[in-house]
């Protein structure tokens, strides 16, 4: 693996720094406790190309590579985890499939305006009885001539009351189980959707979390994404995407969380001298800055892959869960260097704390990770 970036995608990464450091750090402490979802700043990462980064330009998207779609992904993060999820899914869990299974109809008519950044996506997949198992689709999609008719309700919807396009995965059969479940885009304007409640949340507070309803919505058959009967591949070669791009805002969480602490430990001073002057807070920030510099190259490993054209899907697993697991631990020793203050909303190590605790659950939890990994070489 060659490890020095192009000077493309350093400026890439520097770009979304500097749009982090100005746009999306102020204000992100005051969105949280308000759960104020960031409208104006997901317009303005739209403008940016933020919101379609590897989607091909003849279709609205920025043409970037899957490492500077990392880097973005990481720095937009570790200024605000809820503002990163919200990049995140579009990129990842919306565009992806849209580009990937599409028609050129669907790629002119639906993708576009979301890898520009005029509208935002959500990725439809949770019930309140399919969350690791997947395939137990209780939402049902009948066909109707030319059109299919969506009757059931959606949990857990990142974006899902601010998106004006939904990814939505329906079963059709239900003996044939996941062979019987197709994929479909939805407008937020149809006729019967409905959002039921946004989640109160631990962490990611700005980010909107949905329950959705689909109450007999009509929509054209043209509207089906990929095959017949090839629903539930749309969902999981998604997912293997969307992995990565969980991976690197759980980075950006541990980066934020590792420097955070780094500076408070230099400034902060008990029996005379600097907290940093501890063996038991250098062992720490060692500890801490280790796991993140592993977490990022198996991150940048599957990433690359991806870019490649290689099966990322082990590879994607192992990033998303070891990057996960490294920004909850990093977060929560964070926590500790920081002592009672860690503990205040004055210091945003809590933000941290609460934002990573979300990464090793969405999107495939800790455990579905293992058993994708293991799977890789058992198989």
């Amino acid at each position: 693996m060659n490890f020095q970036l192009t000077e493309n995608q350093r400026m890439i990464r520097d770009m979304a720094a500097d749009f982090a450091a100005k746009k999306v750090a102020p204000g992100a402490a005051e969105r949280d406790v308000n759960e104020t979802f960031p409208a104006d700043i997901v317009a303005e990462m739209g403008s940016l190309g933020l919101l379609g980064m590897n989607v091909p330009e003849q279709y609205g998207g920025a043409g970037m590579d899957m490492v500077s779609y990392v880097l973005a992904m990481e720095e937009i993060s570790a200024a605000c985890a809820s503002t990163g999820v919200i990049m995140s899914v579009n990129n990842s869990l919306v565009c992806w499939p849209l580009e990937e299974y599409g028609t050129e109809e669907q790629k002119q008519k639906w993708l576009a305006p979301l890898a520009r950044g005029e509208k935002l996506g959500a990725y439809c997949l949770s019930e309140p009885n399919a969350g690791t198992d997947a395939a137990n689709q209780m939402t049902t999609a009948k066909r109707d001539g030319d059109f299919w008719v969506i009757n059931g309700m959606k949990n857990f919807i990142t974006n899902g009351a601010s998106a004006d396009t939904h990814i939505v995965f329906a079963q059709t059969d239900p003996e044939l189980r996941h062979k019987g479940i197709y994929a479909f885009i939805v407008d937020a304007k149809a006729e019967g959707f409905s959002i039921i409640a946004k989640e109160k949340k631990l962490g990611i507070r700005a980010s909107d979390t949905a329950q959705l309803a689909f109450d007999n919505v009509r929509i054209p058959a043209d509207q089906q994404l990929g095959p017949d009967g090839k629903g539930f591949k749309v969902a999981m070669s998604t997912l293997d995407g969307g992995r990565i791009g969980i991976a690197s805002q759980a980075l950006g969480i541990a980066k934020a969380a590792l420097e955070a602490s780094v500076e408070y430990a230099k400034q902060r001073e008990q029996f005379g001298r600097p907290i940093a002057k501890f063996q038991a807070i250098q062992w720490k920030i060692s500890e801490m800055s280790t796991r993140y510099e592993a977490a990022r190259l198996l991150t940048l490993r599957a990433a690359s892959m991806k870019d490649a054209g290689e099966n990322y899907g082990k590879e994607s697993a192992m990033a998303k869960l070891y990057a996960s697991e490294a920004a909850n631990y990093i977060a929560d020793e964070a926590i500790q260097i920081h002592g009672g203050n860690g503990y205040s909303k004055e210091f945003p190590v809590e933000r941290y704390f609460r934002d990573a605790r979300i990464t090793s659950i969405y999107e495939g939890t800790s455990e579905a990770q293992r058993l994708v990994i293991s799977g890789y070489h058992l198989r």
